[in-house]
């Protein structure tokens, strides 16, 4: 269970964030070189990326497993659950690229530079079971969340091969297979545009909705992905427009606070271990894992681009406070 909500600043900053919902927090901040080298976890197929990222991940195999970053050319990707709507490939097609599902995030970020770089190739990968798998893959279900510095803002769905590319201005995913559902299901809190409703709302439009809510329900609290999707799309639609990449990234948080989910064993497996934030411009990753209450901040800067290890950034996981005395 995860939420994701892009925030299109008045300056044309556009800023991914993300809650991670799951057991246990294995996720740090990182940096990935260009020319990286690593191995599939499904067949062993040694893969080059092009682009070096920033992120959140960790070591994992012969590979890093990347949740979520933001690679140097500004196209930022996150994965995210989705409960019952993969339709994984189980037998390998010649000449395809094979991953298992948690590797595409990082796939996708280590050599694609725009959207519609991974349209002309989408193709060509296939998402795999772990029926043919040389080495152990499980059968995680995942939708990958993707923006770039166009602003073009879309999910891919591992619906059916060649991949769905779906177009989502509205800018708000959590786990559920029924975009559309989930769309008719909000129409109840908000009034869409007339451009919404037929599917031609400008590149960057920060709003999907006519601004009136007169008469409408208020969401509840509800933490299962229908009622997330509704209250993080709602309240993103009634939050003022931020200016700049500082004021998205506070308006994000503020955001992810109504859907971040409290630690709660007694009741639920999962809770938000992090949340996260990527800037397609600046090329900025903030992080807070659950208990520190406090945002790192990691940038890919140009001298970043001639290094050639990956490295990883240790954050405490707890309480940091600033003493007045």
């Amino acid at each position: 269970m995860c939420t994701s909500i892009l925030q299109i600043a008045k300056d044309g900053s556009h800023i991914l964030a993300r809650t991670m919902d799951w057991h246990a927090l294995y996720v740090q901040p990182l940096f990935v070189p260009r020319d990286y080298q690593w191995e599939s976890v499904y067949d062993n197929h040694v893969h080059t990326n092009k682009y070096a990222m920033i992120g959140g991940g960790g070591a994992h195999h012969h590979e890093i497993d990347v949740s979520d970053g933001v690679n140097e050319m500004g196209l930022s990707v996150q994965k995210l659950t989705f409960a019952n709507g993969s339709n994984l490939v189980d037998k390998p097609t010649y000449g395809q690229v094979h991953l298992a599902p948690y590797e595409f995030s990082f796939y996708l970020l280590g050599h694609y530079a725009s959207v519609a770089d991974i349209e002309e190739h989408i193709d060509e990968i296939q998402l795999m079971s772990g029926k043919y798998a040389v080495n152990e893959i499980g059968d995680s279900e995942l939708h990958f969340a993707v923006v770039d510095r166009t602003g073009r803002t879309v999910v891919i769905e591992p619906t059916h091969f060649p991949m769905r590319v779906r177009e989502n201005p509205l800018g708000v995913v959590t786990n559920s297979k029924d975009f559309e559902l989930q769309l008719e299901r909000l129409g109840q809190y908000v009034n869409y545009t007339d451009d919404f409703e037929a599917g031609t709302l400008p590149l960057n439009a920060t709003r999907v909705s006519t601004g009136r809510f007169s008469g409408k329900p208020v969401p509840s609290g509800s933490f299962t992905p229908g009622g997330r999707f509704v209250r993080a799309a709602y309240y993103k639609e009634r939050a003022d427009l931020p200016t700049d990449e500082p004021g998205a990234i506070v308006s994000a948080w503020h955001l992810l606070n109504s859907v971040t989910v409290p630690k709660s064993h007694q009741y639920r497996p999962t809770y938000s271990v992090y949340r996260a934030a990527t800037c397609c411009e600046s090329l900025t990753y903030y992080f807070q894992p659950y208990n520190r209450l406090g945002l790192v901040q990691l940038k890919l800067t140009p001298e970043m681009l001639t290094w050639t290890e990956p490295k990883f950034y240790k954050v405490a996981n707890q309480l940091t406070v600033t003493p007045l005395n």
